[in-house]
């Protein structure tokens, strides 16, 4: 294969798909062209080399050094036992009772998207099951207070991910902690533990801080900027809007919503998947650790876990409660059947996307985009600004790769090198901006899996759900950019902090201002929070 670590040409396959996805607003295709491309470069455009190439990262989607590629099936089993599962509340007419209990006791718009945003920084151990668990709990609520499907998966995405990236007792703490106790161990640092370290990053961590910061105010105000606006004057006059088709969105009109639906119907399956899922990660996590030997703890259970394991486990619990709960009521056995059927196929979609995803990944991982990308950053740039230019780095990242647990394992350690050269004392903080950079790109990259799960989640066609969260997520990166700047060069994290709050607050207004000029009717935005 050709090396583009050191060329430009490795930003191909990801820019491409991007902008194709953008712009034609078709997903896959767009992915697909981006892939193509990726595989004749690095080829050097031999069509026998590129297919055989192709044809290996296919079947590595499911088999992989001679085994089942676990994470990806298990992946995939469960995004379509949940559509099964979501099938079936709605055919119990679980879905419909929890709306109309919603209807009577969360009186307006305001309080569906703080109970939004409330389930998405309560349910904070995994991001993959943040966003389909608020997604499904929460869409009932939203929908019947005419929230747009945009604006839940915005809230869903925007609290997945940041409140992960800051708990410790999560998969993504766990993953980060375990990245600094190896950088702390390169260079001998005893004065802290790696723990310690994560908990002190926390407050530097300013896109995550700020990015949720922001979803309060957006659910406690129903700010809409950008394109946002056009599907919040939509859902205001009862249309749940999908861009891609040029129609309206909804639950499977093939499914028969049966009388007699209880709020239990869905409340009892969704807490079950939660308690059930929590505990199998515990589980697996705490067998992770007694095979090597170690004593169980959280943080230790939480690092080792299975998380795909975990969550088939908790979905296949919810789905048996479901049913369990259905016994004794006249449901044909043929509703069953079709309502299993529309799940398999709601879900289908977010899987095809998924598999292209995963598939472009390894194309731009052989790519070498984020060593080209990690390239921008060297030991001659002044240490004030490394914070900064390792938040943007970080973000581009990212963005090109789709992932952020990758970001994070590439440009941690190459953080640490460059700031232990010239200013130790900024190690944390350095720390800190890779991991927002990271959480920052992955928010607005069209290929990352949090991304699509998010849309999934929240029921929005999915670019819709990228373009409207695009200005939402680049005005906490201008915050926390302000932020790394003025902390670079002061050497002070409240200082930093106190300019990016003050950022904050400017911005905020500014949005605020601009949202009102008459975009969202007056009268229709009073009717809804009335």
């Amino acid at each position: 294969m050709v090396d583009y670590s050191t060329s430009v040409l490795s930003l191909v396959p990801a820019l491409l798909a991007i902008i194709m996805a953008i712009t034609t607003r078709k997903v896959i295709p767009s992915l697909g062209v981006g892939i193509i491309a990726g595989v004749l470069l690095l080829h050097n455009f031999n069509p026998l080399e590129s297919i055989q190439y192709l044809w290996t990262n296919i079947i590595a989607l499911f088999w992989a050094d001679g085994a089942i590629n676990e994470w990806n099936v298990l992946l995939i089993v469960f995004l379509l036992l949940l559509g099964i599962l979501s099938s079936i509340i709605q055919t119990s007419g679980g879905a419909r009772a929890f709306g109309e209990w919603a209807a009577s006791n969360v009186k307006t718009a305001r309080g569906a998207r703080l109970v939004s945003f409330g389930l998405g920084i309560l349910i904070f151990i995994d991001d993959y099951f943040n966003s389909l668990a608020v997604g499904n709990i929460s869409r009932p609520l939203t929908d019947r207070k005419k929230v747009s499907r945009a604006k839940l998966a915005y809230m869903i995405d925007s609290t997945a991910a940041p409140v992960c990236v800051i708990s410790p007792l999560s998969s993504w703490g766990a993953y980060i902690i375990a990245i600094i106790a190896g950088i702390l161990a390169k260079y001998s640092i005893d004065s802290y533990s790696s723990f310690s370290a994560f908990i002190q990053i926390i407050p530097m961590n300013f896109y995550a801080v700020f990015a949720l910061l922001l979803t309060a105010y957006v659910a406690f105000t129903g700010l809409a900027i950008g394109p946002m606006r056009t599907h919040e004057l939509r859902a205001l006059q009862g249309e749940l809007y999908d861009s891609a088709k040029g129609k309206p969105m909804g639950m499977s009109e093939d499914l028969h919503e049966h009388e007699g639906g209880k709020v239990r119907d869905l409340i009892v399956p969704i807490i079950t998947l939660i308690i059930a899922t929590v505990s199998a990660m515990l589980y697996t996590g705490g067998q992770a650790l007694a095979a090597d030997g170690q004593d169980f703890s959280l943080i230790g259970a939480f690092e080792s876990t299975d998380v795909t394991r975990s969550l088939v486990a908790g979905v296949v619990i919810s789905l048996i409660v479901a049913f369990l709960l259905l016994i004794g009521r006249k449901i044909p056995t043929r509703d069953y059947g079709k309502a299993a059927w529309e799940g398999v196929r709601a879900m289908w979609s977010a899987v095809l996307i998924l598999l292209f995803a995963w598939t472009i990944i390894a194309v731009i991982s052989d790519m070498k985009t984020g060593e080209y990308l990690a390239s921008f950053v060297t030991d001659t740039i002044a240490a004030s600004y490394l914070p900064l230019l390792l938040f943007l780095i970080a973000g581009i990242m990212a963005f090109s790769t789709g992932t952020s647990w990758g970001t994070f394992g590439l440009m941690l350690p190459i953080g640490a090198d460059l700031i232990m050269a010239v200013e130790p004392e900024l190690l944390l903080a350095s720390l800190a901006a890779v991991l927002a950079g990271a959480v920052f790109g992955d928010h607005c990259s069209p290929i990352s899996d949090t991304t699509i799960l998010s849309s999934t989640g929240a029921g929005s066609h999915h670019i819709d759900h990228v373009v409207t969260q695009l200005p939402y997520a680049i005005l906490a990166a201008v915050i926390s950019a302000i932020g790394y700047l003025v902390l670079g060069i002061t050497a002070s994290i409240w200082i930093g902090f106190f300019a990016a709050l003050i950022s904050f607050i400017v911005l905020v207004g500014i949005a605020e201002v601009i949202s009102k000029r008459g975009k969202v009717p007056a009268e229709l935005r009073a009717k809804r929070e009335a």
